[in-house]
């Protein structure tokens, strides 16, 4: 199968990195050369960023949580950009100083998590270097020259102000974000925007507007006024690193209770792995949402856990070439289990009907039974070209059985490299 041609991607990894890299070096060269301005201040927000970054969640390999994992540390980071006064008195740390005080109190916060493994991604650094340099750029040229006092002065526009900087700093989040992932998964930009900008909404609109208060109450208080505004946020920090041990550990229950199927003979090993694994691809192929496509995975790994009812395994778990009673039979079963086992009504309903007609099924459902057959059908005999054949046999059966747009979505993502994950073996 040849390779499918893809769009050119508005940023690239590197050129991101690249740009983070030669931003940080100016910086901190900068801060080093001219030293640090108002260091009573700087040292004051590098505490509130390294406590925040002490304190994130998120970080460990396949961890499904939110986008913002250190929201404290990114509230304080915004904050420290968009502070012009502290206790009436002007500040004059720029931007260069902004960047530097914050990136360095970032990986000093983040230096725990490394040790155990888990420290923030390139991604989330060179984000976070490139979107406070933004805000800074933003406000402290034009705070510092005057400009800014005489345009909106010191009354509520100024207040309005800070909190369009910020909303403008959270989009280009948004578009940095959605573009890195775009580069490395070739997915549409479209949904991954979406996904982004749907997080904004959440912990991100919290974060803007912690940041915008931060500014202001430092600008009237000083310094005193950092704990008393970020106590709030810090325990809600805390309480959502809850919430994602709770979600990790129902993935977990998930993905052992899916396992059962296959220690027990009735699947092969790895199938209902490789089903999630590519109905999700798939699924951020066609468009859906990050929600979406957690229900689509959840039910992909619970596709196949009807066929703990049977009394006779079905010949190397695969369902693919049953007849279609058969099909719908095992699905029921499945999704009776699912509902008994405490899942979500969503995740059953997939699996309940992924044996229907592709007409009559959901989206989610259509996915999960193409690439359900695409696996069971490429783990037949037949040599390096069975994974071919298989997306032929998919495609024969579009008339009836699968929809074709996912049949095509499947071929994309395998063309795309992901051929020695879905295959047996």
């Amino acid at each position: 199968m040849s390779p499918v041609r893809t769009r050119a991607v508005p940023f690239t990894v590197a050129g991101v990195y690249g740009a983070a890299a030669a931003l940080t070096a100016w910086a901190l060269a900068a801060t080093l050369w001219y030293g640090v301005v108002e260091p009573g201040v700087a040292l004051a927000f590098g505490a509130l960023v390294a406590v925040g970054e002490l304190a994130r969640w998120g970080d460990r390999a396949g961890e499904d949580t939110a986008r913002e994992s250190a929201p404290l540390g990114s509230a304080g980071a915004l904050a420290y950009a968009l502070l012009g006064q502290n206790a009436g008195h002007a500040t004059h740390h720029g931007v260069l100083q902004s960047v530097a005080v914050v990136l360095a109190a970032a990986l000093v916060g983040a230096v725990p998590h490394v040790a155990l493994g888990r420290g923030p991604s390139l991604d989330q650094v060179a984000r976070r270097v490139l979107t406070v340099a933004f805000a800074a750029a933003c406000f402290q040229p034009l705070y510092n020259s005057g400009t800014l006092g005489l345009w909106v002065g010191h009354g509520p526009y100024y207040a309005l102000f800070l909190l369009l900087v910020l909303v403008l700093t959270a989009l280009c989040d948004a578009v940095l974000a959605a573009a890195l992932l775009r580069a490395r998964t070739s997915f549409p930009y479209g949904p991954l925007l979406r996904d982004e900008l749907r997080a904004l909404l959440g912990v991100g609109s919290a974060v803007c507007a912690t940041g915008a208060v931060i500014a202001l109450a430092v600008a009237v208080a000083g310094l005193w006024a950092l704990p008393l505004f970020c106590v709030p946020l810090l325990l809600t920090q805390l309480a959502f690193r809850r919430y994602a041990a709770v979600r990790t550990t129902y993935r977990q229950t998930i993905t052992s209770l899916a396992r059962a199927t296959e220690i027990a003979g009735y699947t092969q090993p790895g199938h209902a792995r490789r089903v999630a694994v590519l109905s999700r691809a798939v699924g951020r192929e066609l468009g859906l949402s990050e929600s979406e496509l957690t229900v689509l995975e959840y039910a992909a790994l619970m596709h196949d856990i009807g066929q703990l009812s049977l009394v006779d395994p079905v010949p190397a778990g695969a369902t693919a070439p049953l007849p279609a009673a058969e099909q719908r039979r095992i699905a029921l079963l499945g999704g009776a289990v699912v509902r008994q086992t405490g899942g979500s009504t969503e995740v059953a309903v997939i699996v309940e009907r992924q044996a229907d007609p592709y007409r009559e099924q959901p989206l989610p459902a259509r996915i999960v039974r193409a690439v359900n057959a695409y696996d069971d059908l490429a783990g037949s005999p037949g040599g390096p070209g069975s994974s071919l054949s298989a997306l032929e046999q998919l495609r024969l059966g579009t008339g009836r059985d699968y929809q074709p747009e996912v049949v095509e979505s499947l071929a994309r993502v395998l063309a795309r490299g992901c051929l020695t994950l879905a295959a047996p073996g």
